[in-house]
Order: structure tokens, then C-alpha cells, then sequence
């Protein structure tokens, strides 16, 4: 029998509560000293990597309890040719360039410091002597950092007070895994590992860029990468983009549109694939929802919007507060993503939607192994633009923030402390 044009298809799921973190053994509930009641994020400035620190410490009930640090690298003009130094060197060499030349004869811009005002600079020595002088007030400090350039910020903290903080380093790495507590890193970030991903890198760069030694014990291996779209953060956003999105046609097809990577490159070609294959399977879809991301470029965006601009079924986001993210995510039947983003990916596929891909086959290295494995899972499916959106299927939601929140805390336990109720 045919459907009535716009009529529901089917309701809308939101992911069940994740799994309730296993109980701390009664011979740690007394001690005070061992109770975590705070937290530290230690941040690099970037959505991605910061939003995985903050969805772990929401995870382990600690939300409104941390405070954000971040370590900043100068930026604008020749900065964007150093980002590749280690950080304290590349602030070395920005000061030099800056008392000898200004920032006119080398930098296009002057360092970015937009949104960063109320965020204190990571300090090691400072941070690791707070925890130090509140221990027997406050108990231990949880210290969770993610992205390259904070490794040596959590690392020192570590070092400096072993015995008051408990340190978990977000993404590999790559070296010395003994100076943190914990290491939560993607199963991807081991694929150069193989004898296959090693010829695609030259061997003066593997030890740069490679992990140089297997995992161990304490650390934990992720599909995708953490992030902040929990059952209880998709529920709360489900309420609040309520009037806005439970009214539209179903079903409800979001289109997420990250950027080029210098592992996953495109452009414009990838761009005009996106649009013919979405007119294929406009006719399936009650409404469709757009959003770019802050690495679309404008010429990928551009094609986009003038296709649809005057679709009365689509509607595409302008980039201006309010970001409809987390309400996309609540609302949606079925989600198209680019390849390159393996946040939005990992976002997507924990909710047990239907979630298609574009561009995975332009992937390399470890990028092209985690697409492999999403596939294989049978999280994601290869979008070919003969899809009907109307059909639902299903597949075992992506678990992994309340798995990596687990092993923290039986990590804890196992140190004679635990998390406060």
C-alpha cells in the first residue's frame, strides 16, 4: 500500500540509558581522601578534541565539576608552517621571531585569541601543585586531556604529583604510555602497526607518527572517538529542538558535511557526487536538515546550497547560533556523513540510526581502516544515492564513552579510589 506523502514512516529512536558503570567495591565507599570530586580538562582549542574530554568527565558523573585549561600555540601567518614542532619549541621560535622581526613581516594576522580569554594556559607545575596542596581537603584530582600538543602538559602533571592525580590521555600518544594513569585511543590509531600501513609511511617518520609499542593494560582501544551526544544529552536536546523538528515531514534525513583532510581529500568533486546523489533520494525523504562544519570549504558549501536553496523539503543551517547539532541528533530517521570527520561519524553511530557515508574510498592509512571497520560492524553503509530513507535497519549502537568511562573506574578501584556518588 502507498503512504500518504509526509506521513511518518516510523518514531523517532533515542538510544537507551548507557549501561550503568559497575558498582565501587565496598572496601573503597569510606575513604575519604580516595573520592574524586573535581576534575581538569587539559584542551588544545579544538571542538574535537576538547568535546572528547568533556563527554568522558560527563560519563563519570563529574559534569559541573571540572575546570578547563588549554595549551595554545601561536598562530597566524608563517605559525601555520611550524605547527608541526613541538610546542614549547614552536612558542620559542614565535617569541624569537617577534622581538627580531614583529608580528607585520611574518604574520598575516595577529594570533587568534577569540573565546580563549576565560581559559587559563595549561601550567604542569602549577596544576600539579594544586593537587598536591587540596588533597586532604578535596581527595584526588582526575586530570583528562586529549590532542598532541597537551601530552606533555598531562605528562609533567603525572610526574609532579604521581601520589594526588589520576591522568587520562584521549588519542595516542604515541610513546612512553608509562606516564599516564590511562590511554583511551581509537583500535585505528594501531593500524600503522601492520606491515601494509608501514610502506605507506616512510620509516624516518614512524616514530613520529606511529605508536612504538603495543598496547597494554591500561590502555583502552575505542572504535571511534568519545564524544558528548550520551542518552542523556540526546534526550535533554530531543526536548529542547522539539518544536522545532518533531513537526517536520518524516522522515527526517540530516546531511552532515565536515572538510577536507590531508588524509581524506576532495573538493568540488565531491561536493557535485553529494548533490546528484541526493536528488536521487529526495522522493524517500519527508525533510532534509544541512549543516557544514567550520572546515567546509566555501566552494564545497556554495554547490550545495545552490542546488538546494529553493528545495522547499531541504533546509540548510546558516552557521549562526543556535547550532542544531545535538537536536539533529535527537531527531533524525537517517544521517548522511563525509568521511572525514570521524567525531561526527562516532556521534552517529551511537545513536542505532541508519548512517550513510560519502567519500570513505578517497580515505588513507588508518582513516581508510577505521571507514573498513565501521563497515564491517555494519554501523555505516556506503551511500550510492538509490537508497529509499524510509527503510530503517539497525545495528548494534557504538558504546564506547560508557565503556572507556567502565574501565576508569575499575581503574580507580583498583587504586583504592572511586568516583563521588
Amino acid at each position: 500500500m502507498l503512504r500518504a506523502w509526509g506521513q511518518p514512516m516510523r518514531p523517532t529512536r533515542l538510544p537507551e540509558p548507557a549501561i550503568k558503570l559497575s558498582e565501587t567495591p565496598e572496601i573503597f565507599e569510606s575513604g575519604f581522601y580516595g573520592v574524586i570530586k573535581r576534575a581538569i580538562i587539559i584542551g588544545n582549542g579544538f571542538a574535537g578534541a576538547e568535546n572528547q574530554c568533556i563527554g568522558l568527565v560527563r560519563a563519570l558523573g563529574l559534569s559541573g565539576r571540572h575546570s578547563i585549561y588549554r595549551v595554545s600555540r601561536p598562530r597566524g601567518g608563517i605559525n601555520e608552517w611550524l605547527h608541526w614542532l613541538p610546542i614549547s619549541l614552536h612558542k620559542k621560535v614565535d617569541y624569537f621571531i617577534t622581538q627580531v622581526f614583529g608580528y607585520s613581516q611574518f604574520q598575516i594576522v595577529a594570533p587568534e585569541t577569540s573565546g580563549l580569554s576565560q581559559v587559563l594556559e595549561a601550567d604542569a607545575r602549577q596544576i600539579a601543585k594544586m593537587a598536591y596542596q587540596t588533597f586532604e581537603r578535596e581527595g584526588p584530582l582526575l586530570v583528562v586531556a586529549s590532542g598532541r600538543d597537551t601530552i606533555s602538559v598531562a605528562s609533567s602533571i603525572k610526574r609532579l604529583a604521581p601520589e594526588n592525580v589520576f591522568v587520562v590521555q584521549i588519542q595516542h600518544p604515541r610513546t612512553h604510555l608509562n606516564r599516564f594513569d590511562m590511554v583511551i585511543t581509537p583500535c585505528h590509531d594501531y593500524y600503522p602497526l601492520t606491515p601494509h600501513a608501514q610502506e605507506q609511511i616512510p620509516w624516518f617518520l614512524r616514530r613520529w607518527i606511529t605508536p612504538r609499542e603495543p598496547p597494554d593494560q591500561h590502555v583502552v582501544l575505542t572504535v571511534g572517538a568519545l564524544h558528548q551526544a550520551d542518552s542523556a544529552a540526546l534526550r535533554s536536546a530531543a526536548s529542547v529542538w522539539h518544536d522545532e523538528l518533531a513537526v517536520l515531514p518524516k522522515p527526517l534525513f540530516v546531511v552532515n558535511v565536515g572538510g577536507p583532510t590531508s588524509n581524506c581529500t576532495y573538493g568540488v568533486d565531491l561536493a557535485k557526487q553529494l548533490t546528484a546523489m541526493l536528488q536521487g533520494v529526495i522522493w524517500s525523504c519527508g525533510s532534509i536538515r544541512v549543516s557544514f562544519s567550520r572546515r567546509t570549504p566555501e566552494k564545497v558549501a556554495k554547490i550545495i546550497v545552490n542546488e538546494f536553496s529553493n528545495n522547499p523539503k531541504v533546509f540548510i543551517w546558516n552557521g549562526e547560533d543556535p547550532n542544531p547539532h545535538m537536536g539533529h541528533l535527537a531527531w533524525a530517521d537517517a544521517f548522511l556523513i563525509t568521511a572525514d570527520s570521524v567525531s561526527m561519524l562516532s556521534e552517529a553511530c551511537s545513536t542505532g540510526k541508519p548512517v550513510y557515508v560519502i567519500g570513505a574510498e578517497r580515505c588513507v592509512w588508518k582513516f581508510a581502516y577505521f571507514q573498513k571497520s565501521l563497515q564491517e560492524r555494519g554501523v555505516v553503509r556506503p551511500f550510492t544515492g538509490k537508497e529509499d530513507i524510509s527503510e530503517n535497519w539497525s545495528y548494534p549502537p557504538l558504546n564506547d564513552l560508557a565503556e572507556a568511562a567502565n574501565r576508569v573506574k575499575k581503574a580507580l578501584a583498583e587504586r583504592g579510589w572511586r568516583l563521588c556518588s
